[in-house]
């Protein structure tokens, strides 16, 4: 057994409460369960317990044996002296506070469904991935599309949350963070970080001085990431130098970086990836795509919060200059590149533009924005991915964006590290167990 199911048993009371008594044999009556502890301390803060008909407040510590207090050395550490039951499933031998006096213990072995106990082991010791995945066709639908929408939530909650230290460190500047986060998307997973600490050393605020010269929006971006000279290598050199374009570019960064001192946040070419990715996807074309639309809309945050999904789709529909319709590096021709297709609008409007109106309703208290972001995800064929075909294998079908997302989040952040009591179609397998 695991002290998770002994968390689960507490915070749905889930034992039988009638007659309670402490190990100590005090009548005891749970007033409040409390809030789990997910930083150091008690299991659980702010419960409140009548242990002998005096009513307590304070926390509520969890083991498996009741010996796990002295073990962990709780009877010497101070953010434990405000804990006012122990719940244990074994006690093996009697607890003292620091001060001496016996911690009152409530033994949970004898008050709790072993059925349930045994179908948790169960989903526990299973060796597939999905530890429900021979019993999954036997849940309701209704458990499932519970938990997937509460899974869906759950990741763009995470999502969002993570864009929040961008927004704080902006100084509540939603242009800005909104450029940041479409910066580190657009490096798509390989080259996200190189294209995010590029944003924060190129502010949006200089870019949208020249926004109506592309080529000076592209000198700044491709000029301050360390791409406008080809490897550093010196048998290129020659080719590079024959580049008209190319040279004018060099020329601009070189003027505008001293300008606006930005030589200090200059990114290396050895910074970026190249290596197994398709051309399409190099950061070069990227960059240039990303000019093209700082070129297009002067309000990023403006583009994604004001249009439908068919509208935006239509309007992430750009290409690059011709000069990187015809290069995929600087200074090497090559056939046709092309522009930002639309497996990649895709990513943009999962990865960017839904989590920013996730943070932007949580933030503003504007629910309809997360309405809209979960409309979004609705008009977007689902990805093809091996979890995905694994949730296919059990007789889900993964319809759209909305779909896939939540059983991402289900898969990897529930069914990996097994939080079956965490999920709601793991809990209705074990209170099945009763039936």
């Amino acid at each position: 057994m695991k002290e998770d199911f002994l968390h689960f048993l507490w915070l749905f009371q889930y034992f039988d409460k009638a007659n309670l008594l402490t190990t100590q044999g005090e009548p005891l009556s749970i007033i409040q369960v409390g809030t789990p502890n997910t930083s150091s301390g008690a299991d659980f803060s702010l419960s409140k317990l009548n242990i002998g008909g005096v009513d307590w407040a304070g926390d509520v510590e969890i083991h498996l044996k009741s010996s796990d207090w002295n073990a962990h050395q709780h009877q010497h550490d101070l953010a434990y002296n405000n804990v006012i039951l122990h719940v244990v499933w074994e006690n093996d031998v009697p607890v003292l506070r620091a001060d001496g006096t016996p911690m009152p213990t409530l033994e949970l072995k004898e008050r709790t469904n072993l059925k349930w106990l045994h179908q948790y082991q169960i989903l526990l010791n299973n060796k597939e991935v999905i530890p429900c995945a021979n019993q999954f066709a036997g849940v309701s639908t209704i458990q499932k599309l519970s938990m997937l929408d509460r899974a869906l939530i759950k990741r763009l909650e995470n999502k969002a949350f993570l864009l929040r230290t961008l927004l704080i460190k902006n100084q509540q500047d939603w242009e800005e963070t909104t450029y940041q986060v479409l910066a580190k998307n657009f490096g798509f997973k390989v080259n996200s970080e190189p294209f995010l600490r590029l944003s924060q050393g190129l502010p949006l605020k200089v870019l949208l001085k020249h926004r109506d010269d592309v080529r000076q929006l592209e000198a700044l971006l491709l000029g301050q990431a360390g791409l406008l000279w080809g490897k550093p290598q010196a048998t290129q050199e020659s080719s590079l130098s024959e580049d008209v374009y190319l040279d004018h570019l060099q020329k601009e960064y070189r003027f505008l970086s001293h300008k606006y001192r930005l030589e200090d946040a200059q990114l290396s070419y050895d910074q970026w990836k190249f290596m197994r990715l398709r051309p399409a996807n190099f950061p070069t074309v990227r960059l240039a795509q990303f000019a093209a639309l700082i070129h297009q809309y002067q309000s990023l945050f403006s583009l994604f919060f004001n249009h439908d999904y068919k509208s935006l789709t239509k309007k992430l529909k750009i290409n690059q200059s011709d000069y990187w319709q015809t290069h995929y590096i600087a200074g090497k021709a090559t056939e046709k590149v092309p522009g930002l297709g639309k497996s990649s609008i895709e990513n943009i409007i999962i990865n960017t533009v839904v989590p920013l109106l996730v943070l932007y309703a949580k933030e503003k208290g504007q629910e309809e924005y997360l309405g809209r972001a979960t409309g979004f995800l609705e008009n977007i064929k689902a990805e093809d991915n091996r979890i995905l075909r694994t949730w296919e294998g059990l007789g889900l079908k993964v319809k759209n964006a909305f779909d896939s997302q939540a059983l991402i989040e289900l898969y990897n952040n529930y069914c990996v590290p097994k939080k079956c009591l965490n999920c709601s179609i793991g809990v209705s397998l074990i209170k099945k167990a009763d039936a």
